[in-house]
């Protein structure tokens, strides 16, 4: 009789070469890292208005308005006497010029001893989204030059919100 001898072997130790998958992830990693859109939020602070007292009414009557219109922004100051209209250019609001002169009304304030860090800003039903949050950035603060490098300087940080007032006839008006 013939004998075989089968020996049946255990299972090997192999080792896991993972060698080239590391390398994959040390490349995908920051490839990933580097297109990822990173998302902002930005949070503005509103105040609402006051309710109706005898303060709040002598309060309005030194309320600096910022009123939107389609076709240009009213600066007012006191609520309702406009200091300055700024036409729209191409089609669109013209912050700088809204900007140069909110800092030359705080300036005229500043001279008169009135420290003023609250604003109304008063739109249009069809105002776009964007031109409100611009008109709202714009009335916070404005860049300045300060020993040689770019910083934000305060304007009006306390924005209140609102709807604009119906626009007069313009027959004989500005």
């Amino acid at each position: 009789m013939l004998k075989l001898n089968i020996r049946r072997r255990g299972p090997a130790d192999t080792e896991l070469d993972i060698t080239s998958f590391m390398s994959l992830m040390i490349i995908l990693v920051p490839v990933l890292l580097l297109n990822m859109v990173f998302s902002h939020i930005s949070v503005l602070k509103l105040n609402l208005p006051a309710l109706s007292d005898s303060t709040a009414a002598a309060e309005e009557n030194r309320q600096l308005e910022v009123v939107l219109r389609e076709s240009h922004i009213d600066i007012n100051y006191p609520a309702g006497i406009r200091v300055k209209r700024i036409p729209n250019v191409d089609d669109a609001p013209d912050f700088d010029t809204l900007s140069t002169v909110l800092q030359e009304v705080k300036r005229q304030l500043a001279q008169e001893d009135i420290e003023k860090r609250d604003l109304v800003i008063l739109s249009e039903v069809n105002t776009p989204y964007r031109t409100l949050v611009k008109a709202m950035d714009t009335a916070r603060s404005y860049r300045a030059v300060v020993a040689a490098s770019v910083v934000d300087a305060e304007l009006f940080p306390q924005i209140s919100l609102g709807d604009a007032p119906a626009p007069l006839s313009t027959a004989g008006g500005q």
